[in-house]
């Protein structure tokens, strides 16, 4: 007669290499346990290889061991559906006999199941699909934000980033400069131009950009991206979740595109970008006088607010909206040669404003800042190349 404490007979304790190797792939060397995910063949402060998993049986090898005594157990004790990769602090939770009596059978092969299909899910790819990350990183209200890479590979996700991000930092030079705007264009253009250097030459790059910075300097990077490979926009999301992934739910973004001032001069012309914040029109500057023709384009449905761009479907409509501004513009107007700008915008919008631009073909924009310091709006720098 077996005893109560005796493991099931004909069955080694040694677990297979096969089903040891099964195991490890389908947990993708990461911990099991729900939450923990602690990588298992590095050492976690030397990264030197080392394995240090524990492989845990679910319904124990010996009957009076942890969950040993289900009903239903299996035929096969050592079978990988009873086995879980776990560190060694998870494997001691689970079979501590003062704790581990909440984690039946049920609950850990439902954590199981649930890491083995993300892993799963996570290679199941043809090709590996990398980007790079370019981050412009600047003071704003006299403090740098930094920007957590776990919320970087949840935004770019499914895609991968590369190991070492393209940083142009910005955060030491002088906001309060007379030639800050000058200078840190400058720098822009001088980093953005050794990104696409450093490339190889059979190679379009995939570049995701997070961007906090002043609206100009966002307008004026993106207008030196290069549109011979994808270029992704993520928005800081300040209302809820303060992350930099876009958002799968809400109400898609309408936008209105409305003449409100006419003006004597054809060619005088100024856009207001009314997303973020409401302009009021009578307070642009002296320079944006009766001769100008001024266009808003506004968020349609709702009252202007930081927190409106969630989805990235909502920035793609806006740059079909600025296509369509422009283009009514050089209908109205003709080959204008520059457009005053008056932007109050997320960052992508921003970005996107000044990618969307055509060389030698779109007109010149003339950005113009709001400068609380100087007391109202400020010709911050030209963006484009003249036709």
């Amino acid at each position: 007669m077996m005893r109560d404490d005796a493991p099931v007979a004909d069955i080694p304790r040694t677990i297979p290499d096969k089903t040891r190797l099964l195991l490890y792939v389908r947990a993708g060397g990461r911990c099991e346990f729900d939450g923990c995910n602690e990588y298992l063949i590095e050492h976690h402060v030397t990264l030197n290889a080392l394995n240090v998993g524990q492989v845990a049986h679910i319904v124990a090898f010996k009957i009076r061991g942890p969950r040993g005594d289900d009903p239903e157990r299996p035929a096969d004790i050592n079978d990988p559906d009873n086995l879980m990769l776990l560190c060694h602090r998870c494997h001691t939770e689970i079979d501590n006999p003062e704790t581990g009596a909440k984690f039946t059978r049920a609950i850990l092969e439902g954590f199981k199941r649930d890491h083995e299909k993300v892993i799963f899910h996570l290679t199941d790819r043809k090709t590996q699909k990398r980007t790079t990350i370019l981050e412009l990183r600047s003071k704003i209200g006299g403090q740098v934000t930094s920007l957590p890479p776990a919320q970087v590979w949840d935004a770019v996700s499914p895609r991968y980033p590369d190991r070492e991000w393209f940083v142009i930092d910005l955060s030491t030079f002088d906001d309060d400069s007379p030639e800050y705007y000058q200078l840190a264009s400058h720098e822009i253009e001088a980093r953005v131009q050794r990104l696409y250097d450093q490339r190889r030459p059979d190679t379009a790059l995939d570049i995701s950009v997070f961007g906090l910075a002043a609206m100009p300097l966002l307008m004026f990077l993106g207008s030196r991206l290069s549109n011979k490979g994808p270029v992704h926009l993520y928005q800081k999301h300040r209302g809820d979740t303060q992350d930099w992934t876009w958002k799968a739910d809400g109400p898609p973004v309408e936008y209105g595109f409305t003449r409100r001032q006419i003006g004597t001069e054809r060619e005088q012309v100024a856009l207001v970008l009314s997303l973020s914040a409401r302009l009021d029109l009578d307070r642009l500057p002296a320079a944006i006088d009766a001769t100008y023709t001024v266009y808003e384009l506004a968020v349609g449905s709702e009252e202007p607010s930081p927190l409106f761009l969630r989805r990235r479907e909502d920035l793609a409509t806006f740059q079909s909206a600025y296509h369509s501004a422009h283009a009514a513009i050089l209908r109205d107007h003709g080959s204008v040669d520059a457009i005053d700008i008056f932007p109050a915008v997320p960052a992508p919008i921003a970005i996107a404003c000044g990618f969307e631009l055509f060389p030698k073909v779109s007109p010149v924009l003339r950005v113009w800042d709001h400068d609380r310091r100087q007391g109202g709006w400020v010709h911050a720098l030209d963006i484009g190349i003249p036709r």
